[in-house]
């Protein structure tokens, strides 16, 4: 059965930055819904228990439509599964301090994988900067580990206000500061191969 398209996929009118967001947001939901309900409710109980009911409602809608389910879907599951029964089980506070680093590290794992980030492109981006996303996949591979051992290092060595003034802020600035960099880099470099392009089609042979 064929795979259901997203309308972000459907037409060349949408803009670039949006169909990656979509994806993105499809591919994470469950972890970022956690996230999302943590810093609502400060309850990591509720939290852990409505994000893993999410997943799993996610995936189950995606199998009865007959979609694919991306390795990045089935990561996101798994994390809020795994570590949020942990929590739940330990009631831990250094495990839960220290947990973001094992997230991130794993999600930076599964980065590591060759073309992951095509999956968040549209395919005239591809067309003309296919060598550019796949070294951006890991560039973001290398900030989730780093991530990952900047809360290590917090969650052991600084006071806890440090370290939920760090969670709270870097990690999604830093998310952002680097889709900045990424869409400007593609954007100046595709323009200029397009502008190349034209060119030589334009010259006399």
């Amino acid at each position: 059965m064929t795979k259901p398209v997203p309308q972000a996929e459907t037409t060349n009118h949408v803009h670039p930055l949006f169909h990656a967001g979509l994806w993105l947001l499809t591919d994470l939901l469950s972890t970022l819904a956690f996230v999302a309900l943590y810093a609502i409710t400060k309850d990591v109980y509720i939290a852990t228990g409505l994000a893993i009911a999410l997943g799993f409602a996610q995936i189950a809608y995606l199998k009865f439509r007959g979609s694919d389910i991306d390795l990045m879907q089935w990561l996101s599951l798994f994390l809020v599964v795994i570590f949020g029964s942990a929590t739940l089980l330990t009631h831990n506070p250094h495990f839960i301090m220290v947990k973001p680093t094992l997230i991130y590290a794993a999600v930076g794992a599964v980065m590591l994988k060759p073309g992951w980030m095509n999956r968040y492109m549209t395919p005239p981006v591809l067309a003309r900067g296919g060598d550019i996303v796949f070294v951006f996949g890991y560039v973001w591979a290398a900030m989730m580990f780093a991530t990952g051992a900047a809360n290590l290092i917090l969650a052991l060595y600084a006071d806890a206000k440090t370290w939920l003034w760090f969670l709270g802020v870097f990690p999604l600035a830093s998310k952002f500061v680097l889709v900045g960099i990424q869409y400007i880099v593609m954007r100046i470099i595709i323009r200029r191969r397009m502008r190349l392009s034209n060119t030589q089609a334009l010259s006399p042979a």
